[in-house]
């Protein structure tokens, strides 16, 4: 994995363990400047979970940064439930983990779904954002949620794509979203499980312009994809829980806010018409596409523009 653009490896100051009901327990950590701008990290998934690499996008004597792993997955618990785990839980989340931290405003840092997530918090908490730095847009539409699920992203991986449709029977692969989603919640844990491996594996080999074993290992990893599967196949059942275009349909909320947007011109996941689309309705937004990538955070020019992102709104933070 190329980290060179990245700054080095910090650990974190502060752990916490903030329970937001009755049933989920999220991890959140902050590293870096205790006093500097708070930067929130969003990971994607839904589902993904937070690594510590991603605490190497910022500057830790400028930012504090504070990463969180979403309900369900990574150190959060109970891992994998369904249960109260929607986007309008996941944007109150945010603020209350604003909230718990004693932040009054912050920057928002998301990839992928995180980017889906940090617009509707923004739109739903524009008082509290400084800005939002963005990375392979996701707007969570039924026609993006298909290229990669059921019609498009299967024509530039064929091979890859025979393994994700091999744990579902043939006559089901017309609505791949319903046939996961009837496997990844039954009972039978073997099929279950078989499931959330391909399913995982399918987005870790198709994230990068070039395969990476190690990130198709990442995601292959049996805790990670039962995770990732289950809670993304959930959310993409259930249409995001979110109105058809809403990010499109409220782009006024947010258009004052500084907004930097990188986007891979290779991106099979998330591709580049969403990034263009978010761009139109965000005239003073800045676009960065690059035109080496893929999808992931970590291709080299994504992770140099990521970092150059951040350290650019140094200087606007100090100003606000």
């Amino acid at each position: 994995m190329q980290n060179d653009p990245l700054y080095p490896p910090t650990e974190p100051y502060a752990q916490h363990s903030l329970q937001v009901d009755h049933q989920h327990t999220l991890h959140v950590e902050e590293c870096g400047n205790p006093d500097g701008i708070p930067i929130l990290f969003i990971h994607g998934g839904p589902g993904g979970g937070y690594s510590p690499v991603h605490r190497q996008f910022f500057n830790p004597n400028e930012y504090r940064i504070v990463l969180f792993d979403q309900r369900g997955c990574g150190r959060s618990r109970p891992h994998a439930c369904l249960t109260n785990n929607t986007t309008a839980h996941l944007i109150e989340d945010i603020e209350k983990i604003r909230r718990h931290l004693e932040i009054d405003k912050w920057v928002l840092f998301g990839g992928s779904w995180g980017s889906t997530l940090a617009l509707l918090y923004a739109q739903a908490y524009p008082e509290r954002s400084l800005g939002l730095i963005l990375r392979g847009i996701f707007l969570c539409r039924e026609d993006d949620v298909n290229w990669f699920y059921q019609k498009g992203a299967d024509r530039f991986y064929p091979e890859y794509w025979k393994d994700f449709i091999a744990p579902i029977e043939e006559g089901k692969r017309d609505n791949m979203i319903q046939a996961y989603y009837d496997v990844l919640t039954s009972e039978d844990e073997v099929a279950r499980m078989r499931a959330a491996e391909a399913w995982s594996v399918w987005e870790g080999r198709t994230s990068t312009l070039e395969t990476d074993p190690n990130l198709v290992n990442h995601f292959g990893d049996p805790f990670h994809a039962l995770a990732m599967a289950r809670i993304e196949c959930h959310y993409f059942q259930h249409k995001a829980f979110i109105e058809d275009n809403q990010i499109l349909k409220n782009l006024d909320i947010i258009k004052h806010l500084p907004i930097t947007i990188v986007q891979g011109r290779y991106d099979m996941v998330c591709p580049v018409n969403q990034a263009m689309e978010l761009a139109d309705g965000l005239p003073q937004a800045k676009l960065v596409i690059c035109n080496h990538a893929g999808h992931s955070a970590y291709e080299p020019e994504i992770a140099q523009a990521l970092v150059d992102a951040t350290d650019d709104f140094i200087s606007i933070g100090n100003g606000l």
